[in-house]
């Protein structure tokens, strides 16, 4: 177990992480109530003064009817309903907006806005993720080594030992940076422009679904006041899944460099940057690659290759 030497006496690490996560939980929780109690306040209090004034303009309701109507709106949307428009709304559940939802499955976004109200359907999409997960975390492992091998044959173009390092922390930041234009710069300006959301609003979304967090406040394709093409959905999952990945790689990195400032991983000298945030041993006999999904990993999936020496 790595140990912190301070005045000659060695202190585990692990009692200092496990209080640094729960103060980083506790820190979380106190600012997200100070920014977000007070406007739910105002927002619960608005409806309520909503409610009095609709009763007041028609008298032959009164508050039980009411309040039964608010079930039933509540009720729809809970079944992905868009209380909004008319029957003349499109389905939920057409080919482009089920393509939407099994990527959202499979990728274990979830955002929450829809779900299978059958028991057939609630069956289904049970053994559906029990493969699909397994399968996509196997998708996003192949988009690593594909972009592990672009490396190598970078690398390859590498003479010099002295060049290495430039060329590796060139590719890197070429890396970091085509991905953050491609997945989360870019995209919040299509979004704003399609769906009517601010910057803010597109960036928000763009990053709650690459993270996998998926809350479903933001969901793409939903409103019923606007017409979207029919593949829109569609182009928006194929997005998700390559996000993902690129996403994947970058927490990767991240945690990563959080363990070796913690000083929770040694990690050998003489490793490549461009093999990604994971190591192993030199001695260590290869093993297969256990894949946790992305919610509940350190993100750490992606192959690792040895350094060739020259």
């Amino acid at each position: 177990m790595p140990l912190l030497t301070i005045h000659n006496r060695q202190i585990s690490w692990t009692p200092l992480l496990v209080l640094g996560y729960l103060f980083y939980l506790l820190l979380g929780a106190t600012v997200f109530q100070l920014l977000e109690k007070q406007a739910e306040t105002h927002f619960r209090d608005q409806f309520q003064l909503e409610k009095l004034k609709f009763l007041q303009n028609y008298t032959c309701l009164d508050r039980q009817a009411l309040e039964q109507f608010v079930q039933v709106l509540m009720e729809a949307w809970e079944k992905g309903i868009n209380p909004e428009g008319n029957s003349t709304n499109p389905s939920n559940w057409d080919f482009s907006n089920s393509f939407f939802f099994a990527g959202t499955v499979v990728t274990t976004i979830g955002y929450g806005n829809l779900s299978p109200s059958t028991v057939a359907g609630q069956i289904f999409c049970v053994f559906y993720a029990l493969f699909g997960v397994p399968l996509n975390l196997a998708f996003l492992n192949q988009l690593g080594r594909g972009l592990n091998a672009h490396l190598m044959t970078l690398e390859r173009w590498v003479q010099k030992p002295g060049r290495a390092q430039v060329v590796q922390t060139l590719a890197v930041a070429i890396f970091l940076t085509a991905g953050t234009l491609l997945f989360l710069v870019f995209p919040p300006l299509v979004f704003s422009y399609v769906e009517g959301w601010s910057y803010g609003e597109g960036f928000y979304f763009t990053f709650i679904t690459l993270s996998t967090i998926g809350f479903g406040d933001y969901v793409v394709g939903t409103n019923p006041n606007k017409h979207y093409i029919p593949v829109y959905r569609s182009l928006s999952a194929i997005w998700i899944v390559f996000g993902l990945a690129w996403l994947a790689l970058v927490f990767n990195v991240g945690a990563d460099l959080m363990e070796k400032f913690l000083q929770l991983k040694w990690h050998k000298p003489g490793l490549s940057l461009a093999e990604g945030a994971t190591t192993k041993l030199e001695d260590e006999p290869e093993q297969p690659r256990i894949h946790i999904p992305i919610r509940y990993r350190n993100l750490s999936s992606f192959p690792v290759r040895k350094q060739t020496k020259t």
